[in-house]
């Protein structure tokens, strides 16, 4: 029984950003109908894989979820997604709103059929300016949210995107906020609505939190950005044998982080170390003197050193790295488990936890169409209307997906 027990979504998206948020949603407890176009999600096919549409991607941001095809193209697809969501607390998709008008699936026409639904849209940009209809993905989000701006100034002035799906991952989660936050207020007003998350938006508010810098104000004090995150010595620092990450940012970390080097007395003694104000305004100079010190030790003996000094540290993981973390290990972060049709594999834990209410998901990814047949009896549909969605083309059941090799 995780927290949100008895609500469901109906999970009209695809890719990355829209199913993170379902994900969240299902490991949470809700019951997640994934809604698939008789293509099938295109992440299924993302990286190597036992069997076709069931690549890692899809298996790790899918799970917690159950199946459903429908061709929304057809009528009686159409229908049957109303009739589907009749009976459910949210739809969330991650096409322009366009595309679901087309569909003859805005949010008057849903909300005509259930007035209490949550209607969650994530699109690339707000439906209120010029680039409404813009089509959009990660990459192009982080070009105009300024994060490879930010690595050209820090590293050798070639712009770069970061090498993670940030953008989907971080929309995805606020929108998952967004929907939640819907829900409470419906709880009180018993009334639904439309939610639109745009992505622009969101992570110009999240990469402009740290740069806004003197912009804040009007005349602007100075052309923004956050010294310490932009010195191009903040980095992992160089040691003997390796590489570490080390933050030492409060005076209590100098302090102690000098007497454990031998040098207790040079906060006094340099200037540039005195305070929070003195170390920022020198930030460069800092960075470049820790980073010739970093290089006196080996990683262990300085991850040693930190933690005996109390002074936060990690070490660099590479990906098997992290599954084999001391820390992830004990807390059983990483964990086997037997995939119905694919067979052994390692999924990880919500990483949240409730005292009363945990949440651990129990359905592993699901094969397309995989659950048609059974989320349709649970909303009324009785075999002879099933068989007859089938027969037309509009429901895609897993038997005959496997048999065209989908």
């Amino acid at each position: 029984m995780g927290p949100l027990e008895g609500l469901r979504i109906i999970d009209m998206t695809s890719v990355l950003m829209g199913p993170y948020a379902t994900l969240m949603l299902g490991d949470f407890g809700a019951d997640v109908i994934k809604v698939e176009s008789p293509e099938g999600d295109v992440v299924r096919q993302i990286g190597p894989s036992r069997h076709a549409g069931m690549g890692p991607l899809f298996l790790h941001a899918n799970r917690s979820k159950r199946s459903i095809t429908l061709n929304l193209k057809q009528p009686e697809g159409r229908e049957a997604l109303l009739r589907l969501c009749k009976n459910a607390d949210v739809l969330v998709y991650n096409v322009r709103a366009r595309a679901m008008a087309r569909l003859g699936l805005s949010y008057e026409e849903v909300s005509a059929v259930n007035p209490r639904i949550i209607y969650a849209g994530m699109f690339g940009y707000s439906q209120s300016g010029p680039y409404a209809d813009r089509p959009a993905y990660d990459d192009l989000i982080q070009g105009a949210c300024g994060l490879p701006y930010l690595f050209s100034r820090v590293n050798d002035g070639e712009p770069r995107y970061v090498p993670s799906a940030i953008v989907d991952r971080i929309v995805g989660l606020a929108a998952c906020n967004a929907i939640l936050a819907a829900i409470v207020e419906r709880n009180r007003s018993g009334l639904g609505q439309r939610v639109d998350v745009p992505m622009l938006e969101t992570m110009v508010n999240l990469v402009m939190g740290d740069h806004m810098g003197g912009l804040t104000f009007d005349p602007p004090l100075d052309r923004g950005g956050y010294a310490r995150q932009l010195s191009v010595d903040r980095r992992p620092y160089r040691t003997q044998d390796g590489f570490i990450c080390a933050l030492i940012y409060t005076d209590g970390h100098w302090r102690r982080f000098f007497k454990a080097i031998g040098c207790p007395d040079l906060p006094e003694a340099d200037p540039r170390y005195r305070d929070f104000t003195a170390r920022m305004a020198h930030i460069d100079e800092v960075y470049a003197e820790l980073g010739r010190i970093f290089e006196t030790r080996s990683t262990a003996e300085w991850m040693e050193l930190l933690e005996q000094a109390d002074v936060p540290a990690m070490p660099i993981h590479d990906f098997e790295g992290m599954l084999n973390d001391p820390h992830l290990t004990a807390t059983g972060y990483f964990e086997m488990v037997d995939h119905p049709s694919e067979g052994r594999i390692r999924q990880m834990a919500v990483p949240a936890s409730w005292s009363r209410t945990p949440a651990r998901p129990e359905r592993l990814a699901p094969r397309q169409g995989e659950h048609g047949a059974e989320v349709l009896r649970e909303s009324g549909f009785a075999d002879d209307e099933i068989e007859a969605l089938s027969a037309s083309g509009a429901l895609g059941t897993a038997a005959e997906l496997a048999a065209t090799g989908e």
